[in-house]
């Protein structure tokens, strides 16, 4: 997969992580975009590490389900750190 397509497959994993999420976490929807992003990079260094699939092709319903679940993981640590700072 290439970069935009990486690129693209973060952001969309990141806006459907936000959704998927309760309750209200920090930031705004870039914010939420990048954590997509990284929470991507997350799932598909998990993914490869534990059951040997990474993210490689865009339309690969295992590339979703690792990138949504990294997405999901990130913005849930990124809500517990915000979450703290704001007390």
């Amino acid at each position: 997969m290439g970069f935009l397509g990486f690129l693209l497959l973060g952001l969309i994993a990141g806006a459907i992580a936000k959704a998927i999420l309760p309750g209200r976490q920090g930031g705004g929807i870039i914010v939420t975009l990048i954590l997509g992003v990284v929470g991507a990079l997350l799932g598909g260094f998990i993914g490869s590490a534990l059951f040997g699939v990474g993210l490689n092709e865009f339309f690969s319903l295992s590339t979703w389900l690792l990138a949504i679940g990294g997405a999901i993981i990130v913005l849930l640590i990124y809500g517990m750190i915000t979450r703290r700072s704001a007390r």
